[in-house]
């Protein structure tokens, strides 16, 4: 697979091919696309209102510059190659979204990636056509890295305190700017100060910067300009120090497979180059790592112009010795190397030798660094964070939780998926322990999730075809630095590799550059010509046709939505600051027009009508929150907080019977949420206690049964989280709580079980017996042992002791008959 990338090649023609005026303007569109979408927290879809609004402009946007494209190639759109065939191929992608839409279980989540998919698409067949042009390409790429360059600067304003100047920079063009400052762009966990930059997630900035390493290396040494290797060679520095400020382990781990992924594509001179370059960046990061994460630490708690000076001076003094040794490394090494490995380059399998080495380089590397004292070269956070990479560690643990329980996903919706949102909306009902993850850690078995076997074979045969024929075309060419893909090809598989351990592409901003990476590759493949038929004119129109006819739907509608979306959020803006009915529920109502089950919307305006309806007690107000929420539910299934609601509103109309049934029909939806099982358990015994004082005994055992098969699935859930590996944390609390113990006991007791019933209350126990909770749970428990003809004499004391009459209550519970 070694291949001269950088070579100096044969000069290409000077008569370059006019481009049109109207071309540049959709170029120049292109760019400022890929300039807005980053600073939408990366275009996240978090799956909530907040999130959601950039999503659908980012759509509508695209959308208008596919058609603009529509107008301007429909001349030059013709079917001759390969290469054609995956621009149209491409439209396969967001069919296999619509029709999983007959079977989401979430339409909101499904809508959402339907538009993001569709976003792909044309960003995927704009560039396709617009790098075919050698000079277009060349401004995108520049373009491309002169963002990610201020990414990385804007990540480091935000770290060394220059927070509200990083706001006052993008605070133009993106609403995630408050009070000046850039929300998280610096977050603090369980693992101290993470740099996330525009992502809120440090581990999709890692993968970010991963790409954009690698990218800065291969322009850096394709550079023949001095400026050129000087820019690069700068940024090298202020790359790899926020790489280790993310703290991400799996950036870390992931980014020597890229590496030696990418050195099998090289010819052995520019293998070392690579190496050196790296190696140099590396260590003069490694240099001012600590200190310059001592300062971020300090100004990030407290602001002083000197820290921030000092911080400055170690990360802009490093990058200026770096970029200075870069230089010296080109223009004196590079063409040495060249001369003496020239001959060797072109024997078979050379090219391995280097990438096989490196393996054993990085192994040392990563054992001098997790295994001996060198560790302590770095600071104790990042550290910490390399001490703890193995393969039993609890996030390691937790993802292959993830993709285990995703499998149980794709079993039971095999052929056309769960539509987008699948894993989010189903995760509660087929995962193995009570984790919080509305996301798989896993871009792939999320797609497959998502569309199906048939969705994924058709989205795999894309990425691989291209892949394939881009690699074939690779080896067969020998091309201009700037046109042979390899940029491309950088980010497609940098960001790919990565998402196997992450959900990057969770931001559409992440996806943006993959198809725009596949686009670039695809532009280059070996492309072998189609057979005429191909070619004829009705093909031709009928697929610019169907993308000009699908693209317009899609422009109508993410119009509504991004209505729908405003007027949700001006509700949830007025909801914080006044108590007007009239003024909060119209712009529910107007959201909720063009999408009536939008979850939060209908969420907001049912639980409205709901408090209205206690202060006034006109059912108009319940009958409207019935009518809301049973809309919602239709396209909402599994959203617990609807379920929640409707429970509020049968609860609100006294019929207590139908509030319980929502618990019992959607339990098995919610298999590790102790607080649906505790209200079951509740509300089982209550239905049951009012039946046996009715003298309805079938009734008393229907609910009995219901709420004790509830408490028997907690006790196999407690005893299941048993198993787990030490070293995997469970997630959320799942325990026998005191009222699980106390209303399951009542029914044991009251069914007859009362050796049942002694052990269970016995778990609810405490020490305090001044909360009559715990009182009751003592009482019925002492009842039921006596009812065996047994006691516990130290309990009995301590209750007698709290409160003396508790021994005649006793003695009633025991002579009551059931």
């Amino acid at each position: 697979m070694s291949k001269p990338v950088y070579g100096k090649n044969a000069l290409q023609s000077r008569n370059v091919e006019k481009i049109p005026g109207s071309i540049w303007a959709l170029v120049v569109a292109f760019i400022l696309f890929l300039l807005w979408t980053p600073f939408q927290v990366g275009l996240f879809n978090g799956q909530m209102i907040d999130f959601e609004r950039p999503i659908y402009v980012s759509a509508l946007l695209s959308g208008l510059m596919l058609l603009l494209w529509v107008g301007l190639y429909y001349k030059k759109v013709k079917l001759l190659e390969q290469r054609d065939l995956v621009a149209v191929a491409a439209l396969l992608l967001p069919i296999t979204y619509s029709l999983s839409l007959f079977v989401a279980v979430s339409h909101y989540m499904a809508m959402n990636m339907l538009f993001i998919q569709s976003m792909y698409t044309a960003v995927f067949i704009i560039a396709l056509y617009l790098l075919k042009q050698k000079q277009l390409n060349v401004v995108i790429q520049n373009a491309l890295l002169a963002i990610s360059y201020f990414i990385v600067g804007f990540g480091h304003l935000n770290w060394l305190g220059g927070g509200k100047l990083a706001g006052s920079l993008v605070g133009w063009l993106s609403n995630t700017v408050q009070n000046g400052k850039y929300t998280d762009a610096v977050m603090t966990d369980s693992n101290g100060l993470r740099l996330t930059s525009i992502f809120q997630y440090a581990n999709t900035y890692a993968a970010f910067l991963m790409a954009f390493l690698f990218v800065a290396v291969f322009a850096l040494i394709r550079s023949r300009k001095w400026y050129g290797k000087l820019t690069h060679g700068f940024m090298l520095v202020p790359i790899i120090v926020s790489l280790l400020l993310t703290l991400s382990r799996g950036g870390l781990v992931l980014l020597p497979v890229v590496f030696i992924l990418l050195l099998l594509f090289l010819k052995p001179a520019q293998q070392i180059l690579w190496i050196l370059q790296l190696a140099i960046a590396g260590i003069a990061s490694l240099v001012i790592t600590s200190p310059v994460t001592n300062l971020g630490t300090q100004l990030n708690t407290e602001f002083t112009s000197s820290a921030a000076l000092k911080g400055w001076s170690y990360l802009l003094g490093a990058s200026a010795i770096v970029a200075g040794l870069s230089w010296v490394v080109q223009h004196f090494v590079a063409p040495w190397l060249e001369r003496k490995l020239g001959n060797w380059s072109s024997r078979r399998w050379t090219g391995l030798w280097i990438p096989l080495g490196s393996v054993v380089l990085v192994g040392i590397v990563a054992f001098l660094l997790i295994g001996t004292s060198a560790r302590s070269i770095l600071p104790a956070n990042i550290g910490t964070r390399l001490e703890n990479i193995n393969f039993k560690q609890h996030s390691v643990l937790e993802r292959f939780t993830f993709y285990k329980d995703a499998m149980k996903v794709v079993k039971d919706y095999p052929v056309l998926g769960a539509g987008g949102g699948g894993w989010a909306s189903l995760y509660e009902h087929y995962q193995n322990n009570p984790y919080t993850s509305r996301q798989v850690h896993n871009f792939f078995l999320q797609y497959l999730i998502e569309v199906g076997i048939l969705g994924f074979i058709v989205f795999m045969g894309f990425i691989l075809y291209i892949f394939y024929k881009y690699i074939r075309g690779y080896v067969k060419r020998d091309k201009d630095d700037f046109d042979n893909g390899f940029f491309y090809l950088i980010i497609a598989l940098s960001i790919l590799i990565h998402s196997l351990l992450d959900f990057n592409m969770s931001y559409a901003f992440m996806g943006i550059l993959v198809f725009l990476g596949l686009a670039g590759m695809a532009a280059v493949m070996d492309s072998k010509p189609l057979k005429s038929n191909w070619n004829k004119t009705g093909l031709r129109l009928g697929y610019l046709a169907v993308l000009t006819v699908g693209t317009v739907f899609l422009l109508f509608l993410s119009i509504g939505y991004i209505t729908s979306s405003n007027s949700a959020m001006k509700a949830k803006s007025i909801l914080s600051v006044s108590q007007s009915y009239e003024e909060i529920k119209a712009p529910l109502s107007k959201a909720l027009k063009n999408r009536p089950s939008h979850p939060e919307s209908a969420l907001y305006l049912s639980s409205l009508d709901q408090q209205v309806f206690t202060q006034n007690q006109d059912e108009q107000f319940l009958n409207e929150s019935y009518s809301v929420l049973t809309r919602a539910l239709k396209d909402e299934p599994y959203n617990k907080n609807l379920l929640t609601q409707l429970v509020g509103y049968y609860d609100l109309k006294g019929q207590s019977d139908l509030a319980y049934g929502v618990y019992r029909d959607n339990a098995d939806k919610f298999n590790w949420d102790i607080e649906w099982y505790q209200s079951l358990i509740s509300r089982s015994f209550t239905l049951g206690h009012g039946a046996y004082v009715q003298k309805d005994d079938a009734a008393k055992q229907e609910y009995f049964k219901t709420g004790l098969d509830a408490y028997n699935h907690v006790t196999a859930g407690v005893e299941h989280l048993k198993t787990l590996p030490p070293e995997q944390l469970q997630g959320r609390p799942f325990e026998i709580t005191p009222t699980i113990a106390l209303n399951a006991g009542k029914m044991q007791f009251m069914s007859g079980q009362t050796e049942a019933a002694s052990a269970t209350l016995k778990l609810g126990l405490s020490e305090d017996y001044t909360d009559l909770n715990n009182r009751e749970i003592a009482r019925w428990y002492l009842a039921a042992l006596k009812k065996d003809g047994s006691q516990d004499q130290a309990v009995y004391d301590l209750l007698i002791a709290a409160e003396p009459t508790e021994a005649k209550q006793i003695d009633e519970i025991v002579g009551m008959t059931f």
